[in-house]
């Protein structure tokens, strides 16, 4: 399977091709510039006005008056939810392009043109299917030569349509773990409505059944891994007392096939206090598995423990003696790899080494460290994934990737650059240590996927599949800008657009961003996205701001607790830029995010009201006085800092959208989106934000699913209705200028 870091994030990501502007006759050059100097003055004033501190005493307006809403099916919530769900839908799905872009989304989603990404599995492939017919979606198989045929023979492992309804159950698939090297016995995560909370089940691919009396566990968070037939190795939720604040497991155990949960065997534990203590195996190269748990402390900082096996008997854990700050990338050829995200043994951060795990399981020593990959300024590590013969890496550099090969003599790191499309995106796609056949994929913004083959030992390529053309790529055009910060950092964004847009601060722009976790957004082709927003008009710009992880730790690192603002002020410089450009106005500008990026958008309105015309917030954290309260959100006090901590807490309440919220502000009107099921970001951030904003009497609308997870949709025909509101609202507010 692809190496991945050990936290993971599925993220919408972007593309590039360069090329020059069409600035237009001397008439239309005069017009723009009076634009832009219009523009200019405007956003001067608000950007020199100094923000204030808002006191909320009055009755109504007071955090403890909102409280209920964080209750997530409390009636008084729902009734609240269900009013403002009203509102939005009347206004949103009346307009006559709702159905017309709802339907497109549907025909792009359900497509069965879309490329069937697989696993590799023991010479068969594995895919998880969603269409017209199958809205939850199947798991099935092929062999790889029919897979690379032009019409693939699929066989159905388990329909979870059926599942569904059989059980009576909203499942949600959430991925498998099989055991190697047949791959018959997997266990398979199950979500009711798309939480991130699990059921596990054993499964078996040759009978498509579950097992009887097989591995079964209640709805939790956590983890389970293989280390035999017999054995499994789970963090879960175990009872009273083994969960940590931010609701992740706290205790690794040990469990014996035919022995009740509350049998197993503890092999490791972490405090209340940590992010969790994740349970976990990883497999040298004889086949043999061996016990690594991971305690994380936060949510950037990890203690790794080895769990030695003696005649069957397990032996005391054993630390790792590695820096806390690195993200783990697994094993090739029984030499393990982390990337450092701080100096360690004369190696800088962003730096992926490597050192023998068997002189390490020896004496408890590592002898040597050897450099498999050193970043400069301008690159970063964007993906892994080993085969039998080779370690894929994908490398960035200034947002852009490539495929290289690298490879372990026993002695020394070699490498070569792989023959992949450039000026876009170059993910390393499924990956198997027992296969030499490794899948590698490429895109940008106007070019759409490719799926390729590769073979790590002979070197030869083949187009596996591709996306169709869903748009007019033909007449438009992608380029690569850099806005400066205020601290004079280079930011990079990419501009996508018709050829011929003129410069004249009209066009109705959409600007995305996320702005945190070490999370790249990367070139990337969206079907819906050039379907519903670019063919009708629609500029979308993709920032790479400060806290993802476009130029390595330093990039996101640059960003953390007290030091967020240069992450608002990276975004603020974007859209700055745009308007100077004459590319959009304050008018037609509109900014969207989900999750940390509902947080950043919901900071966009609160400081920055006088640049933005729209502004979706999704799935979004609002609330940073209480987020460590919710849900999973203590796990992140590593990235935004204590609320507690008289320092941290006052920076945190400086920008907290939900605390500075202005009842003289002029807003413009802020889409809220949210789910009730989802269990990560709390839904109440977005409610009592939005009642807050009821309470003063500032425009908004809402639209909170009932199911969908930190997805806020659950199946298909939910995404596309999502997809159509968002861009009703988007075209109203920027295209005809509500």
């Amino acid at each position: 399977m692809t190496m991945a870091k050990f936290k993971t994030f599925l993220l919408l990501g972007s593309a590039l091709i360069v090329s020059a502007c069409s600035q237009g006759n001397a008439a239309e050059n005069a017009a723009a510039n009076k634009t832009k100097e219009t523009a200019a003055k405007t956003v001067k004033t608000m950007k020199d006005t100094p923000r204030k501190m808002i006191d909320y005493t009055t009755a109504g307006q007071t955090d403890d008056d909102h409280l209920y809403l964080e209750e997530v099916l409390g009636d008084k919530a729902l009734g609240e939810v269900k009013g403002w769900n009203k509102r939005t839908l009347d206004r949103l799905t009346a307009d006559p392009r709702f159905k017309s872009m709802e339907a497109e989304a549907l025909e792009i989603l359900q497509s069965k043109d879309k490329i069937p990404y697989v696993s590799y599995r023991g010479g068969e492939v594995h895919n998880f299917w969603q269409d017209a017919t199958h809205v939850r979606g199947i798991w099935r198989k092929s062999t790889l030569e029919s897979y690379l045929s032009d019409k693939t023979a699929w066989e159905t492992v388990l329909d979870f349509d059926k599942l569904s309804k059989d059980e009576d159950k909203n499942w949600v698939y959430k991925g498998n773990s099989c055991l190697s090297p047949d791959y018959e016995l997997c266990i398979v995560n199950l979500s009711d409505g798309g939480k991130d909370a699990v059921i596990r089940r054993e499964f078996d691919t040759k009978t498509k059944t579950f097992v009887d009396d097989g591995f079964v566990t209640e709805e939790s968070k956590g983890t389970m891994s293989w280390l035999d037939k017999d054995h499994v190795v789970v963090g879960v939720d175990f009872g009273e007392g083994t969960m940590t604040d931010s609701g992740y497991p706290m205790i690794a155990k040990l469990w014996k096939r035919g022995t009740p949960l509350s049998e197993a065997v503890e092999i490791g534990r972490g405090e209340k206090e940590d992010v969790a203590y994740w349970a976990g195996t990883f497999e040298l190269d004889d086949g043999s598995r061996e016990i690594m748990n991971a305690r994380a402390k936060t949510f950037y900082t990890s203690r790794y423990d080895w769990v030695p096996q003696k005649d069957g008997e397990l032996q005391d854990p054993i630390a790792l003696p590695i820096p806390e700050k690195v993200n783990m990338y697994g094993a090739f050829k029984d030499q393990f790899l982390i990337q450092l995200n701080e100096g360690w043994r004369g190696n800088k951060s962003g730096d992926l080494v490597s050192f023998d795990i068997h002189d390490f399981m020896e004496d408890g020593k590592i002898d040597d460290v050897h450099v498999v990959f050193s970043p400069d300024e301008k690159s970063s590590l964007n993906g892994a994934g080993a085969t039998k013969s080779k370690l894929l890496l994908s490398i960035s550099r200034d947002v852009t990737s490539a495929a290289y090969a690298f490879d372990w003599d026993g002695k020394a790191w070699t490498s070569k650059k792989l023959d992949f499309p450039a000026n876009g995106t170059v993910n390393i796609g499924a990956t198997n240590d027992k296969e030499d056949v490794a899948f590698i994929s490429s895109e940008s913004f106007l070019t759409p996927d490719t799926l390729w083959t590769y073979n790590t030992t002979t070197g030869e390529k083949a187009e596996a599949k591709s996306l169709p053309s869903w748009f007019d790529a033909d007449s438009m055009v992608s380029e690569q800008f850099f806005a400066t910060s205020t601290d004079g950092t280079k930011v990079p964004y990419f501009v996508v657009r018709a050829k011929d847009t003129k410069m004249d601060g009209t066009n109705p722009t959409l600007l995305y961003g996320y702005g945190g976790f070490e999370i790249s957004l990367n070139p990337s082709y969206s079907a819906t996205r050039g379907k519903l927003w670019l063919e009708r008009g629609g500029v979308y710009v993709l920032a790479n701001i400060r806290g993802g992880g476009e130029y390595g730790p330093k990039w996101h690192q640059a960003g953390l607790k007290t030091e967020r603002q240069r992450i608002y002020d990276d975004f603020i410089s974007v859209a700055e830029n745009l308007i100077e450009k004459g590319i959009t106005s304050p008018k037609h500008l509109g900014v969207e995010g989900g999750s940390n990026g509902g947080l950043l958008t919901g900071v966009m309105y609160t400081q920055r009201p006088d640049l933005f015309n729209a502004v979706i917030v999704a799935v979004p954290l609002l609330d940073m006085m209480r987020y460590h309260k919710l849900l999973a959100g203590a796990s992140w006090m590593g990235e935004y800092g204590d609320p507690d901590d008289l320092v941290e807490g006052k920076f945190l309440r400086s920008i907290s959208p939900y605390h500075n919220i202005d009842p003289e502000a002029d807003y413009p009107e802020v889409f809220f989106i949210t789910s009730t099921k989802d269990d990560r970001v709390h839904p109440g951030h977005a409610r009592k934000t939005a009642k807050r904003m009821e309470d003063q009497g500032h425009d908004f609308l809402y639209y909170e699913n009932i199911d969908g997870g930190h997805s806020a949709a659950a199946n298909l025909k939910e995404t596309a209705k999502r997809l159509a509101l968002q861009h009703t609202y988007l075209m109203q507010k920027l295209k005809d200028g509500e």
